[in-house]
């Protein structure tokens, strides 16, 4: 598969995370279309919603937008329901990593 594109949509998985937060948020002052959900509502998720990025407390596959590429780290577990069905639906999942080199 070929690299990232900063102008492509993003959906990170744990984005309330101390390390996926930043990412998700320097992507998203770099043009790119953000998304996100965490376990549960937080500081850090309403700050992310402050700044424009659609964040969702817990985890439910219809939150993952079918053209997303679904960004993960190492916390997040296969068993996740919206990282299955990202799975299931032959999206393209990346670790942190990758999607900082972007950033």
């Amino acid at each position: 598969m070929g690299g990232l594109d900063i102008a492509g949509r993003y959906h990170f998985i744990g984005i309330g995370g101390a390390g996926m937060s930043v990412v998700a948020e320097l992507l998203a002052s770099r043009g790119a279309r953000v998304s996100g959900s965490d376990r549960a509502d937080s500081p850090v998720l309403e700050r992310l919603r402050g700044l424009g990025i659609t964040v969702f407390a817990g985890h439910d596959p219809a939150h993952v937008p079918a053209d997303a590429v679904v960004v993960v780290s190492t916390a997040i577990r296969e068993s996740n329901p919206e990282l299955a069905a990202a799975r299931g639906r032959g999206q393209r999942v990346v670790h942190r990593s990758e999607a900082l080199a972007l950033a």
